[in-house]
């Protein structure tokens, strides 16, 4: 690994630390040690009372819960940041996730669409050029739209909803501090308590990066366009953004420490770098920054991860715990979403164990966190349910694993005549079980739209016998999975192509 200084414009720059911006979330005054009495305050009694305000939290657990006592006796305090706009309900996904990530994907899709569109009879002009401030006021007033439904909601569902900062002070007591100047303070007692923070960006911690650098938090809110730009780290969230930064055509590079994709089928993964590579995005491989300072880039952007908003959450001896059932070490406090460990950072599976631990507190079951679908948003978007190949490798042996692939050419890109054979399906299959499928793999267009039905297909246990006797479609990409498939070897990958065009 080799360390480099990454630098910034020296006039005009930012010189604000995003520190300042970023402010803490709820987490950070909750768990102070002491004791406020209570009769120095307002005091309420709820059944339920959550903090933050992620898709597990507030409206999820009120729909569930509408024909229970819950839905009836419920508070909410979100997780506030000074970041977002408040309220900021919704979470990461609804404010700087999911949503605007999308959103501005779709946008640099619809780029390569224009272009495509000349060989199917368009007369586009040559030059295409991208509004940046135009895309980001669109995404903008849709994000306060959703925040706005979300407010409507909970007051629908007749959840008591608190603007405000939180602070445990006693058993089954709570203190929020309105974020209004007037500070006002109310106390709450409860008999159930979840904590739903969600995650915040993580910094590098080395000089320069709180002043110069922006988070993907930034970045889609951002007012003006960020033109070249460095991003570091090999995330998902890092290749979705140079995605598009690129695809709308910003000059864009991107800084590796190691892999790509951790946690993700390396095949996979190093087949999206090399499209993102043949589409104009530079790599640094092996390389980590040391120092943020002066003049290369217009704008750097780190996305190495996220971490959960507890913070001194221990000073209250408070503590999560690693297995199911989603509660801490204290009986009535609970956490759901991306602050447990080792469990999937999906919005999905924050609003389904959101629902779940809603019925399973007054008579349900548990969330299954086993082949859980996700797809990463990048320029050749990638779908994957189940094992990747390595992991199948490792828990059942490589002797017992079969590979099945196919790279295919979309109908669609066939009359522009690009990126012949880039798209790629592969299956894993248990030889030992009856070849059923434990992974399921895709590259290509709409990839999110083709993996979430096979996500159904594989928790019912679906087998390579019963996906070759299934007609596909076509012709469309999703066929793909239906149409014989070439075996191969574990880990060792051949030039096997079958067109689906």
């Amino acid at each position: 690994i080799n360390p480099v200084i990454c630098t910034l414009p020296t006039s005009g720059g930012r010189r604000t630390p995003l520190s300042q911006k970023i402010g803490n979330s709820v987490l950070r005054r909750l768990c102070k040690q002491g004791c406020h009495s209570p009769h120095t305050h307002t005091l309420q009694h709820m059944e339920f009372t959550d903090q933050g305000s992620d898709p597990s939290s507030s409206l999820d657990l009120s729909h569930s819960c509408s024909n229970t006592r819950l839905a009836r006796d419920r508070t909410c305090v979100p997780a506030l940041s000074r970041h977002y706009r408040s309220p900021c309900l919704g979470g990461t996904c609804v404010n700087v996730g999911c949503i605007p990530k999308k959103l501005m994907h779709q946008a640099a899709l619809l780029g390569q669409a224009l272009r495509d569109s000349r060989n199917y009879g368009w007369n586009v002009e040559e030059t295409i050029k991208h509004d940046w401030e135009r895309m980001t006021e669109a995404v903008q007033n849709h994000i306060g739209s959703l925040n706005w439904g979300y407010r409507v909601a909970l007051r629908e569902k007749k959840v008591t909803y608190e603007n405000a900062y939180g602070q445990f002070v006693g058993p089954h007591r709570i203190k929020v501090i309105a974020t209004n100047n007037k500070g006002k303070e109310k106390i709450y007692s409860a008999e159930k308590f979840l904590i739903a923070t969600g995650e915040r960006p993580r910094y590098l911690g080395i000089p320069g990066d709180k002043e110069y650098c922006i988070s993907s938090d930034d970045l889609f809110s951002l007012p003006y366009c960020p033109g070249k730009t460095l991003v570091v780290g090999a995330s998902y969230v890092a290749l979705e953004c140079a995605g598009f930064l690129a695809g709308i055509g910003l000059d864009v590079t991107v800084m590796v420490r190691s892999i790509l994709l951790r946690g993700f089928d390396q095949d996979m993964a190093n087949k999206i770098g090399e499209h993102m590579e043949e589409h104009g995005v530079k790599f640094i491989r092996q390389f980590v920054p040391i120092k943020v300072s002066g003049a290369a880039c217009k704008f750097v952007l780190l996305a190495i991860g996220r971490d959960a908003c507890t913070r001194n959450i221990e000073k209250a001896l408070l503590f999560l715990l690693k297995y199911y059932f989603k509660q801490t070490n204290v009986p009535y406090v609970y956490a759901i979403g991306d602050i447990l460990e080792g469990k999937p950072e999906l919005t999905p599976v924050a609003i389904q164990a959101g629902r779940l631990l809603a019925q399973r507190l007054y008579g349900g079951s548990t969330c299954d966190y086993e082949n859980v679908p996700t797809t990463v948003f990048t320029p050749l978007e990638y779908g994957a349910c189940g094992l990747s190949e390595e992991k199948a490798v490792e828990k059942f042996g490589e002797e017992n694993i079969e590979i099945y692939h196919s790279y295919f050419w979309p109908l669609e890109w066939t009359i522009p005549s690009r990126d012949n054979n880039k798209c790629y399906a592969k299956i894993v299959c248990n030889i030992k079980d009856n070849e059923r499928v434990v992974g399921f793999h895709i590259l290509g267009p709409n990839a999110g739209e083709v993996t979430q039905g096979f996500a159904a297909a594989l928790k019912c246990g679906l087998t390579k016998d019963q996906l070759d006797s299934t007609i596909g479609i076509h012709p469309v990409c999703a066929e793909v999975g239906h149409l014989p498939l070439m075996g191969q070897h574990p880990l060792t990958h051949g030039a096997n192509l079958g067109l689906c065009s």
